[in-house]
């Protein structure tokens, strides 16, 4: 399951709607500097994804991407080094410093 914190619901709900979107869409892709990386874009779920909802915000991960991102939170940051959404992936070994790629820990370790 992936938790979604109350600051990236509102982000969420805010883009989806100005955007005519049902949410957004995770999923993990090889690349990056660290291996793999996170894939984000708006749209619908597709048959099969992993659906998380938080105050009418959705995010819909592909049955692939599932175990790479099990246990994730997903933030919303507004700092002065730029804004985003932010992936805590607690089954990462290490990330990039940019944040956007990950190296995956060792199977069934959290």
């Amino acid at each position: 399951m992936i938790h979604i914190t109350e600051q990236a619901a509102k982000h969420l709900r805010e883009l989806a709607q100005e955007k005519g979107s049902p949410g957004l869409r995770l999923a993990v892709e090889k690349g990056g500097c660290a291996g793999l990386q996170y894939s984000m874009s708006l749209g619908g779920p597709l048959q099969g994804d992993e659906i998380t909802e938080r105050d009418g915000a959705l995010v819909a991960v592909d049955p692939e991407s599932s175990s790479h991102l099990e246990g994730c939170t997903i933030d919303y940051t507004d700092e002065l080094t730029g804004a985003g959404f932010r992936i805590i992936n607690p089954r990462a070994a290490r990330s990039c410093g940019c944040g956007t790629s990950f190296e995956p820990g060792e199977k069934g370790s959290n």
